[in-house]
């Protein structure tokens, strides 16, 4: 089980793609697909540097690096739709359910995440684990997203819990730097390639 930071806590806020669904491997397939229909490449390293920011502002910085006009809501929409093919698939990550099962019911859950509602919603239904969340805050609920605090502060806010009394669950250093800038404490999630030590692209 992941260790904890001393402190009472109020609420847990867990980021959902690679913290609480085992799901990067799965999401970086996706993307190759859908972007090579364009001919734009995503390489994997800068894939999971940008682990946390919305779609939309992947493939709107992926077209301005590369010189492309992707339309941005199509090449999003195919991306989904290849995830949500490939999403049977998916695993919860084992040191984060451990936490989800044995903490539910003594304090509140939310998923704060840079995906789609429909993704999200998707991803822990595959898992079971989707009735276990009181507070769902997606891309779309919020302006700025990851490592501004903006998403976790909206969760701690309908949950109604002060910020400092919220801990968070991130695997990306944009969701760790949006929960101190939130004053929150976090806990680092280890990434694929330390729970999958034969390598990250195996979904």
């Amino acid at each position: 089980m992941l260790p904890l930071p001393e402190g009472e806590f109020d609420a847990y806020l867990f980021d959902c793609d690679g913290t609480i669904a085992d799901s990067m491997p799965i999401h970086y397939l996706a993307w190759q697909r859908a972007l090579a229909e364009y001919g734009a490449t995503f390489p994997e390293e800068l894939f999971y540097a940008w682990g946390g920011r919305t779609p939309v502002s992947v493939i709107e910085d992926l077209n301005e690096q590369q010189g492309l006009a992707m339309p941005v809501d199509l090449v999003d929409e195919r991306r989904e739709q290849v995830f949500q093919q490939l999403l049977p698939d998916v695993r919860a990550v084992p040191e984060v359910l451990e936490h989800i099962l044995s903490s539910y019911g003594t304090l509140p859950f939310a998923v704060v995440s840079g995906s789609s509602r429909e993704s999200v919603t998707a991803s822990l239904n595959a898992l079971g684990l989707l009735d276990r969340f009181d507070v769902m805050v997606c891309a779309g609920d919020y302006l700025n997203g990851k490592p501004d605090p903006e998403c976790f502060l909206a969760a701690a806010r309908l949950l109604g819990v002060s910020p400092g009394r919220c801990l968070v669950f991130e695997d990306t250093d944009f969701g760790v730097q949006a929960a101190a800038a939130a004053g929150m404490a976090a806990v680092r999630v280890p990434p694929p390639w330390q729970r999958h030590p034969s390598g990250v692209s195996s979904a």
